[in-house]
């Protein structure tokens, strides 16, 4: 009985999100309560009883992968704070971009360099450093809702064929499902989908875009913190593949060298104080993700996410995967890739790089899906559940593009 009781918790929680407009609280306010309350239900019906031992190391697992992305979280978000306070991000954006662009020109461009990105650093630093380029541009709200679901889609799709550009990816891999230089197949169908969804987009944007040439006065102490900040997404990902450090360590160890750098060049000198920046990070999407994880972890305790795999004994393993990765869009992907490994259900090399990419892309449907849109709908002022989910046939016709084109591909070379 207390297990439908809860799975009704999670979808008030979801409905909570949805309906955060018309209801006036805040997203992190609800998923917060449902979270901590669904957690408390549980130890009440432990009651000290035998099960309580396995509760209590459910639960600190969960809080433990929580606290791991909160940290990680806070590193990476100071760092971008401070480029985007002193004009670093804009002053690039000087460099790359001409003094005028056309908007279909721009969207393309966005496409491009958020993918690119991910693929080099998390997605939730490509996110923030892709977002604040669009924000920075000035565009008119119902134009920057575009831009603002296009970089979801590629940040989110720009990581996949990559083992360290996403976690699920790096499980697959790590269980012997598929090798480095298959996952690399990924880019080309991935890259299409994102412009295929580009240039969906652009149909009925005219126009151009002035940048703002506006440079900002820095001084070598941002120089210095820029390269400790992409020195650290380098080493960050050089050091998890060779020594399995977690990034969350290099990040933190990369966010205290920032700061001993300012110490040391003086930045305190003009009363900018470098800790100052971590109270500029949106504790709000910290605590929404503390409250949607909460509840993940919590279905996962009572083996409600191990329900969904009775999708593969309904469907073929092609079809299954495909909405394995639809349902990774309202639940976290990666309870869901490790219910299918745990599973061990069997699947060729294609099918299994199918599903890479399906719960690697698949949370770009709604903007609950993924860090990548939980952090978008943090930076968009006015960005809503309701107002992505405009944009949700458009981007299931991508994914399904996406997807279409992997399977074609993998059984082409694969298969």
């Amino acid at each position: 009985m207390l297990d439908f009781v809860l799975i009704g918790i999670a979808v008030a929680a979801l409905l909570a999100v949805v309906f955060e407009e018309p209801l006036h609280v805040n997203k992190a306010k609800s998923t917060l309560f449902f979270g901590t309350f669904s957690w408390i239900l549980l130890f009440i019906d432990a009651n000290r009883g035998p099960g309580l031992e396995e509760l209590n190391e459910h639960l600190i697992e969960n809080i433990t992968e929580i606290s791991t992305l909160w940290l990680f979280l806070v590193a990476a978000m100071t760092f971008v704070a401070y480029l985007n306070r002193k004009g670093m991000i804009e002053n690039m954006l000087n460099i790359i971009m001409p003094a005028k662009i056309t908007l279909r020109q721009l969207i393309f461009f966005t496409a491009i360099f958020s993918f690119c990105f991910s693929s080099l650093a998390d997605n939730i630093t490509a996110t923030l450093v892709s977002i604040a380029m669009v924000l920075s541009l000035g565009l008119p709200f119902n134009q920057t809702m575009r831009f603002a679901v296009l970089v979801v889609f590629a940040v989110n799709s720009g990581g996949v064929s990559l083992i360290t550009g996403d976690v699920t990816t790096l499980m697959i891999f790590l269980d012997g499902k598929v090798t480095i230089t298959q996952l690399l197949l990924l880019i080309i169908p991935s890259l299409l989908a994102v412009l295929f969804l580009a240039m969906m987009l652009s149909i009925g944007m005219n126009g151009a875009v002035k940048i703002k040439k506006t440079k900002h006065e820095l001084r070598s102490v941002d120089y210095v913190i820029a390269g400790t900040f992409l020195s650290t997404i380098i080493l960050t990902l050089v050091a998890n593949v060779l020594f399995a450090i977690p990034p969350m360590l290099c990040f933190l160890a990369g966010m205290a060298i920032m700061f001993l750098v300012a110490t040391f060049m003086g930045e305190e000198k003009f009363e900018d104080p470098i800790l100052d920046y971590i109270r500029l990070i949106e504790f709000d999407t910290l605590l929404f993700f503390l409250g949607v994880l909460l509840l993940v972890g919590m279905l996962d305790h009572i083996h409600a996410l191990g329900a969904l795999l009775e999708v593969y004994n309904v469907f073929p393993t092609t079809g299954a995967n495909f909405i394995m990765g639809v349902l990774s869009s309202m639940i976290d992907n990666v309870p869901l890739t490790a219910a299918l490994l745990k599973a061990d259900i069997t699947m060729s090399t294609p099918e299994w790089m199918a599903f890479t990419y399906a719960v690697g892309v698949g949370g770009s449907l709604l903007i609950i899906g993924s860090s990548a849109g939980i952090v978008t709908m943090s930076k968009v002022k006015g960005l809503t559940f309701a107002g992505y989910g405009k944009f949700a046939l458009l981007l299931l016709l991508a994914y399904t593009l996406g997807y279409a084109m992997v399977l074609l591909m993998a059984n082409a070379v694969l298969g």
